[in-house]
Order: C-alpha cells, then structure tokens, then sequence
C-alpha cells in the first residue's frame, strides 16, 4: 500500500514527462498527491513528440501477428520495408525478437487484444476527462482514410478490424469511392480504400506541452536538465549525485525504463521499436488521418502540414537517426502521393517506442513497496496514455487495481 505521511500530502516523483508520466502526475493530483515530474530532457522530449498522433482504439491491437512470418524475413533485406532492425551480433536484440515472433500466431494475437480490448474502450473517455478537468488542448473527430493500390492488399488489414470488433471494439468501416474528396493527397494508384469512422487524433507534442502546463499550473513541479539513475522506495537519486526523499516513485520513461525498473523486479524486456516522421506541404490542404497499411505509412494533419510517419525500427533507444530510413519512407510515399512536397522535409525525427514481447504495457505496482511503473505500450502510448495514468493514480490512492490493467502487471 501506498505510504501517507500524517500532517501532509504524500509526495511521488514521476520519471518521465511524456504522455504517460504526465497523465499519472495529473491524476494523481487529482486524487491530492504533491507530484514532481522529473526527465532528463523535458516534456514530450520522447516518442510523444513525433508520433502520428492517433488516437485510434480500432488499431491499438498487438503488433506481433501471422503475417509477420511471411513479411519479416524479407523486409530484412529490403531497405524500403518498414521493419528495419540491424544485422549485428546483440544477444539481447535476437532474444527479444524471437519472443516476440513467438507471439506471431492467431492464438497470440486474440489472448493479446483480449487484454488490450478494455483500456481501449476507455481511452478516448480519458482524453475527454482531462480536457473537462483545465487542460488546454484539442482531440477531433473524424473519418480515417484507409488507402490501397488494389484489393488484394487489403486482406490483413481487414483481418485486424475484424478482429478488433470480434473482441469489442466498434469500427464503423465502410468503402470510400471518391478517396480524393477526404485525402486529395492521395494519387490514382490507390484503387481500394475505406473510411474508419470512431477515432480521432491530436497534434501530440504540443498535446503534452498542455498537459505539462496544466500539471505546473496545479502546482506540481517539472524538473529537467538531471538524470535519474536509482530509484529507492522512499527517493530517488540523480547523475548529479542529489537524493531526492519521496513517499511513492512511478517510472514511466519509455523505451529506456529497464534501467531503472529491473531492480524492482520487473523482468519482462522492452524494445525501442522506433519509428520515423517528417512534416511536409500539400498542394491542398490535408484534414484527415490517413493510413496506408501496406507501405506501413500512418499520416496525420499537423500545424497546418501533413505529417508523415512510418517504420518499426528495432534499434538501441539512444542510437542516432539514420537518414536512410525517412528515405524508405519517401521511397513508398512517392509511390502513392500526390501534390505533396517531399523534398521540402521539415521535423524529421525518430523517437524510441517501448516494445514488450507479448504486446502488453508495463502498468503496476513492482516488487519494491512504493515503486510503480507504467510503460511498454509500443506503438499506443498516446492513445493509451490518459488512462494508463487514470487507473495508475487509482492502484497508488486506493490499493485497488482496475480490471482495465489487470492483464499489464509488471512482474508477470
């Protein structure tokens, strides 16, 4: 249980200021906690700030799948393909990827949605619920454009839908004839293509810039600039040598939180999956997410550009972006875009999403009294986030776990 101190608010210092951390930090001062958020760099610094953006409950399903077993071996010798990871000797690296083609069956893929299926059907109420509670920022609505170059290619992703609403989701998907009218940026070479209606998305970083102001403005504290290298039960200690006492600690730093939580026990592994994004001009102006499963390509409005984003990159977290890579995303949007300007790049960018083998995050109380974590989401620590955090803050205050995280105990 959660240690209170009589006479005063009890203390927890979040590590990690993206999406997750900082909706943590925000319920938790809900529920009365004095929070402080510390990251190394600052808000949104990490995979929150260059993502597409979507929040989509339809497609937050497992990345492992069958198809991996006929795509995967070839995308390694493909350098357009979307999954990318290096041919070199690292032990970790191989262990974590057969894990995770272990998980490519049918019978994987439903225990993970299965898990997956009741934090999604909340995720879109949380993001509601903090824009309700002062923090200044937008989701909207509106219809996805699902694109192919012909039928055929859009087997799999159908499969995933179905799959989706099999385990209860809702997907209004219908098929869309006139695909330029939602998505004029895309050429005649898409012959196939659906609406996906239900989602939503947000500009992500200046989504969590929000989100941290609104955690400052309720009197919580983010401090950046430090590196936190150990973490007790009662404090924290910096690269700078300063022990910071606390009452609760929750790491929630991404791709990098085994270095903090395997101490506590948390044993299951987290791969930086990266991924690639870039912003670029069209000829008219783009208003809706679009997503091209084929080429792996997920696009989305943002400040007044198109946003283009794509990859599964398995790599270190802190290993440099390779240039090569938006290259292979250019490659395929050349082949299916067009009035777009994709030689006048702005924001490349990759950042480093925490990968688990089984496709389940990392939410919960560790093996250490008062140490928490929350990471691990993959691809949908975005969408996820706000609900991730709602439901930490409640296992911190009351002790109870909600059944929404149940299946993501981090000692499992």
């Amino acid at each position: 249980m959660t240690k209170i101190t009589i006479g005063r608010m009890s203390r927890v210092i979040v590590i990690g200021a993206g999406m997750v951390g900082l909706a943590t930090a925000w319920h938790l001062q809900e529920r009365g906690y004095d929070v402080t958020v510390m990251d190394k760099e600052g808000v949104a610094a990490g995979a929150s700030w260059g993502n597409a953006g979507w929040l989509a409950p339809a497609k937050t399903i497992p990345l492992s799948n069958p198809s991996l077993w006929r795509y995967g071996p070839t995308a390694l010798l493909d350098a357009d393909a979307a999954l990318s990871m290096p041919i070199r000797f690292d032990p970790r690296l191989w262990g974590f990827l057969a894990r995770f083609m272990g998980q490519a069956t049918t019978r994987a893929w439903d225990a993970t949605m299965a898990a997956l299926t009741p934090i999604d059907l909340e995720a879109l109420a949380a993001f509601d619920e903090l824009e309700l509670g002062g923090v200044d920022a937008w989701t909207r609505k509106g219809p996805f454009v699902i694109g192919f170059e012909e039928e055929s290619q859009a087997a799999g992703f159908l499969r995933e839908i179905e799959g989706a609403v099999r385990h209860g989701q809702e997907a209004p998907l219908t098929p869309l004839d006139d695909v330029q009218s939602l998505a004029p940026m895309l050429s005649d070479a898409i012959t196939c293509a659906y609406r996906l209606d239900g989602q939503r998305f947000i500009e992500p970083g200046p989504y969590v810039e929000a989100l941290g102001r609104a955690v400052e403005e309720r009197g919580g504290v983010i401090r950046t600039g430090a590196e936190v290298v150990s973490v007790n039960g009662d404090s924290v200690v910096l690269d700078t040598g300063e022990r910071v006492e606390t009452d609760t600690v929750v790491i929630a730093t991404g791709a990098w939180l085994p270095a903090l939580a395997r101490d506590h026990g948390v044993r299951t592994p987290v791969q930086a999956g990266r991924g690639y994004s870039f912003s670029v001009e069209t000829e008219q102006p783009a208003e809706h997410s679009v997503y091209l499963p084929h080429h792996r390509m997920a696009c989305t409005p943002y400040q007044g550009r198109f946003r283009i984003a794509g990859t599964m990159e398995f790599r270190r977290p802190d290993e440099p972006l390779y240039p090569r890579r938006i290259e292979a995303i250019v490659n395929q949007a050349r082949k299916v875009m067009t009035g777009v300007d994709l030689d006048n790049r702005q924001d490349e960018w990759v950042g480093s999403r925490p990968v688990t083998p089984d496709g389940r995050p990392l939410v919960g109380r560790t093996a250490t009294e008062n140490v928490y974590v929350a990471g691990g989401h993959g691809m949908w620590g975005v969408v996820l986030g706000p609900a991730t955090g709602k439901f930490l803050a409640q296992l911190i205050d009351t002790g109870e776990t909600h059944p929404a995280i149940r299946p993501f105990d981090p000692l499992r």
